[in-house]
């Protein structure tokens, strides 16, 4: 879930005050003049999960030592670290390099806290303009992405062919929603999402919302009333569990993972646990109304470079980047992610290695950015409301047209 701007503001002030808070201790321990003599670089990343023994934590120190310096990582979860991003900032200690979720990059540069990657002298002509655009403002990028991940539709192979369905024979809504008939008539079920009241909820409805042809700054469209009248009849129809009220990404892969359901909205980063699941799966990219693919949200994170006041700091701090995002480096960080790589050349590799990766590059190339299109720190004051009326639609609140119409005022006001 990203934090909205409000939010990170927001704990920017009630943490000002604590200067000895240990949100600072990863940038001000080695990132001021007395360890740039010593040759210490900070890095922060969203990555808990991956310790410095790991691919992961070997690749960035790997980095450090190829630049000639030491790197001090420190990993945060994601909230906390655009909270610490602000609060480091404040206080003239930010870390050397930080890797951020794509939606907050906007809300770092409107709080004046990242270089350009032009400023810096860092080549992005390879990266695909969908991906980078996530971090794109003004027509000026402020960073590099490590990767991409996405939605797509994963489905229970065993559960299809009981039912008689062709997964190939889904190419838009009213075919998805057919086998899915199919599906309970014999005695399975069908989808299953995350329809919660945060940004995962967001996320997860976006490929409907777009894929109906709707503009995030019209919520209550005819076009986004059809896709919460899709997600709602399905709730209604019991093609669809009413728990997606409450499902996180993780529970509505772990109710997929039962092996009753036909299909499980997730993203890439499941792929390792569905290899664990039991049982034979497949992925196809989630449809749009009217057929082809439907837009996908861009998931993953960028490299950026926070100001720094001593500037003479860029140039190692560019090498770290160029090491970390070169196509050369790019598979290795991206295999041990679960991301799909931002430049054709690494993806060809990734199919190469692993051709279940082949329906994930596609969906990736149709994905765009939550805050592109201008958008920018907008983008937090229209997916709350937004996640709001789908839970109102879905719990039988609000009609998707009453719901839509109440979230298209609120944003108006945010």
């Amino acid at each position: 879930m990203i934090p909205t701007r409000r939010t990170l503001l927001a704990a920017l002030a009630a943490v000002g005050t604590l200067a000895s808070l240990t949100a600072c201790s990863g940038g001000s321990d080695s990132s001021g003049s007395s360890d740039a003599a010593g040759g210490t670089y900070t890095f922060w990343d969203p990555y808990p999960q991956f310790d410095a023994s790991s691919p992961w934590g070997k690749r960035v120190a790997a980095c450090g030592t190829e630049a000639g310096v030491t790197v001090k990582r420190t990993a945060y979860d994601t909230t906390d670290l655009g909270n610490k991003a602000l609060l480091a900032a404040q206080q003239g200690n930010a870390p050397d390099v930080m890797l951020v979720d794509n939606p907050v990059v906007s809300t770092l540069v409107e709080a004046g806290i990242l270089n350009k990657t032009s400023d810096l002298g860092l080549d992005t002509k390879s990266i695909q303009k969908n991906i980078i655009g996530a971090g794109t403002i003004d027509d000026a990028a402020y960073g590099v992405p490590i990767g991409a991940n996405t939605l797509a539709l994963y489905y229970n192979k065993k559960v299809l062919t009981a039912a008689g369905v062709d997964p190939a024979s889904v190419k838009d809504w009213n075919s998805l929603t057919a086998a899915l008939k199919k599906v309970k008539a014999a005695g399975k079920k069908g989808i299953t999402f995350s329809a919660i009241n945060t940004e995962e909820g967001s996320f997860q409805f976006l490929p409907w919302f777009w894929g109906a042809g709707a503009d995030l700054t019209e919520l209550n469209s005819a076009k986004g009333v059809a896709a919460l009248s899709l997600w709602k009849g399905w709730v209604d129809d019991g093609l669809a569990p009413k728990d997606v009220l409450q499902n996180t990404q993780t529970t509505s892969w772990q109710e997929f993972a039962t092996g009753d359901y036909a299909f499980g909205e997730n993203g890439t980063w499941q792929l390792g646990n569905a290899d664990k699941a039991g049982f034979a799966y497949g992925v196809i990219n989630i449809p749009a109304q009217n057929g082809g693919s439907a837009p996908v949200p861009t998931g993953g994170e960028f490299v950026t470079v926070p100001v720094q006041k001593d500037t003479a700091r860029y140039d190692v701090t560019k090498k770290i980047v160029t090491c970390l995002t070169s196509d050369a480096n790019l598979l290795a960080s991206d295999t041990t992610l679960t991301y799909v790589a931002p430049t054709a050349a690494v993806q060809a590799e990734q199919v190469k290695q692993n051709p279940e990766l082949k329906a994930w590059v596609a969906a990736v190339a149709a994905a765009r950015g939550r805050t592109s299109g201008g958008l920018g720190t907008k983008y937090p004051t229209i997916s709350q409301p937004m996640w709001t009326a789908v839970q109102a639609a879905l719990s039988g609140g609000k009609s998707p047209e009453d719901a839509l119409d109440t979230a298209q005022s609120t944003a108006r006001k945010g």
